[in-house]
Formats: structure tokens, C-alpha cells, sequence
């Protein structure tokens, strides 16, 4: 059998059976410091598909960060099958200033399939679109709530795409959600022009979360493996499937005050069940936050001062309360049994 033919990309060639970090040009700060688009490709030997993974699209959601640098380090990647693109930090204008923006106020997310000749946001994202996206077969987008709110772990797909609803099955994180495509987003984009991607939330802006880290990789190898591209060994299969929500809602403070809130991410709510209450500070006035109906917590602010109108509980609708606390308690202690990655394969 012949060998496999090098992966070349921003001019530089990579030989099957090896893998290199590639920095593609964007554009140059101010003071003349060159800022780049860095890329890890992993060239297996052998074919099979080819995957991105990216984080850090919204320069303040540093979990994906971590996930993808585990995911480097693991022992099922040495023997790839296809080619894996990782991109640990897109928006790297926004991670050095902890902001989900660019220097511009744009919001990446928003700005695909982007201009050459655009904004820096939008230039950034043809860069992306066209030298990554475009070159792969599928992708995994890793996000967390913003500042002060924190997400259950969770994929997102749209509503008509039998095939991301498999993968978002293989991934096995503890909720699925229907999740309609925005105008301007990677995701919608990527299905415009045929490309599947999954969009995995978790954790909370600026922060590390353990189980958040730990169900990322995990389902990233989940993924690698039902497409071919890496071994199983090693790799955890989900104890319950994933708990699917077609639909969800927003809580919002009733009152601005102090929040006390009385459930936590993945908790099963019945309707009517107290939730939450806002007080002001003497304590004289106390409103209640109620569950309209039976649901799982899939993000929560976190922040205990709010004004009126304030995004506290996000809110998935579920069928059966009784059904859904069984998967989460099942998902949620595989998470806290699984036996972490020894430190010589994450570091």
C-alpha cells in the first residue's frame, strides 16, 4: 500500500504519522506584534476522516482550552487514524484580554462566513472557515456560558440533522438540546456549505470545571472513535443515554435584590416546584422563582446580585421527571467515577 499523502496547510506540509503546530497569519496589533490562528494537526498514517476541534471562538470560554489540551495529550490520539485539526484558541485577541469579543466589539460567532476584506472579526472568521472548516468532514465547537453563568454540560444540534443527533448520542454528555442555527454562526454556516458540527456548553466563563473538562474529552473521544479515527480502549460508554430536550426557556429575576437559589445545574424540577426567590437587602420583600414546568437546570447565573429581568435559570423541558432523574443521576456519577487521565498523558 502506498503511503499516505502529506496534509499541507498555511504553506506548511505535513508527513503522515506526524503532527506539528501550524500558525496561519491574521493580522498585525498595533504596536506591530503579529497575531496568528495556531493549529495542531495530528496526520495519521492511515486514512479516515477529517476532524476539527476548536475552542475558544469567545475569548473568555477557557474550558474548551483545557479539554482540547487533555485531548492532545492522550494516548488515543498517537495512533490516529485521518487527520485531527486542533485549534485551541480562536479568538486569541480575546483570550489575552479575558473578553468574549475582539478588539473590534464583534462577536465571532456572529461574523461567519466573514469578508477577507472585512472587520478583524470578519477576516478571522474566513480565515477559519476556509483553511479549516472547509478542509474537514466534521467538527466539534467547545463553549461555556458567559461571566457569571455557568452551563450543565450539554451538545447542541438543530432541530432536522438525524446525523449531529447520533453524534451528539456517541457523545453521551448528560443533555442533548434542540438548539435553532443562528445567522452568523460557525455552525450554521458549516451546514450551509454541507459540514456537520457539534456545539458542546459547560462550565462558566474564566473558569475550570473538572466534570465539565472531564465529560468534554471524554465525548470528543467518544466521537473520534464511532467515526473511525481513534481505538476504544479506554474510552467510557455512557451508563444512560443522554437526556433530550427539544425545547427551553430563560427564568428571569422578578425583582432586582440578592438571588438565593434553592437548585443547582442538572437538577430535575416538577412544575411549581420553588426554585429560587430574590430578596432586597433589608429582607422586607422576598419574590419567589417557580418552575413553569417539569424540566432540567441546563445553566444558572451564578452571580447572587441581579437586577430585574435578569437570565437566572435556563430551563430544558423534559417528559417524564421521574425518568429524567434517573439518566442524570446515572450520567452524573460516571462522571465523578471516571478514573481521570494520569497526569505523564495530560500535562
Amino acid at each position: 500500500m502506498p503511503p499516505r499523502k502529506a496534509f499541507t496547510i498555511g504553506g506548511v506540509t505535513i508527513p503522515a504519522g506526524s503532527r506539528q503546530t501550524v500558525d496561519l497569519p491574521v493580522s498585525y496589533l498595533s504596536n506591530h506584534t503579529p497575531a496568528s490562528l495556531s493549529v495542531h494537526v495530528i496526520h495519521g498514517k492511515r486514512e479516515g476522516p477529517t476532524v476539527f476541534i476548536s475552542a475558544g471562538i469567545h475569548g473568555d470560554e477557557v474550558i474548551g482550552v483545557e479539554i482540547v489540551r487533555r485531548l492532545l495529550r492522550s494516548k488515543n490520539v498517537k495512533t490516529l487514524r485521518g487527520t485531527l485539526i486542533v485549534i485551541p484558541i480562536v479568538n486569541a485577541f480575546g483570550f489575552i484580554n479575558r473578553s468574549r469579543y475582539l478588539p473590534d466589539r464583534r462577536d465571532l460567532n456572529r461574523q461567519f462566513p466573514g469578508n477577507p476584506t472585512g472587520s478583524l472579526a470578519s477576516r478571522l472568521a474566513n480565515i477559519f472557515l476556509t483553511e479549516v472548516v472547509q478542509r474537514c468532514d466534521l467538527g466539534i465547537d467547545l463553549h461555556s456560558a458567559a461571566i457569571h453563568r455557568t452551563n450543565l454540560p450539554q451538545i447542541r444540534i438543530s432541530p432536522d440533522n438525524p446525523k449531529a443527533a447520533k453524534l451528539a448520542e456517541v457523545f453521551g454528555a448528560p443533555v442533548i438540546l434542540q438548539s435553532p442555527l443562528r445567522d452568523g454562526s460557525l455552525r450554521g454556516t458549516a451546514k450551509d456549505i454541507g459540514k456537520d458540527v457539534l456545539l458542546y456548553e459547560a462550565g462558566e466563563g474564566l473558569r475550570f470545571d473538572e466534570i465539565s473538562v472531564r465529560a468534554g474529552v471524554t465525548g470528543i473521544l467518544r466521537v473520534l472513535n464511532h467515526v473511525g479515527m481513534v481505538p476504544a480502549k479506554g474510552i467510557p460508554k455512557p451508563k444512560s443515554p443522554s437526556q433530550y430536550c427539544t425545547s427551553s426557556q430563560w427564568l428571569r429575576a422578578p425583582a432586582g435584590g440578592l438571588l438565593r437559589t434553592f437548585k443547582g445545574d442538572g437538577d430535575v424540577v416538577a412544575q411549581g416546584d420553588l426554585m429560587g426567590a430574590v430578596s432586597d437587602p433589608f429582607g422586607e420583600i422576598e419574590e419567589d422563582i417557580i418552575a413553569p414546568f417539569d424540566g432540567i437546570i441546563v445553566g444558572r447565573a451564578v452571580l447572587p446580585i441581579v437586577n430585574e429581568g435578569d437570565a437566572v435559570f435556563h430551563l430544558a423541558r423534559v417528559m417524564s421527571v421521574e425518568k429524567s432523574e434517573e439518566t442524570m443521576e446515572n450520567l452524573n456519577a460516571q462522571l465523578h467515577d471516571d478514573t481521570l487521565y494520569d497526569e505523564d498523558e495530560i500535562i
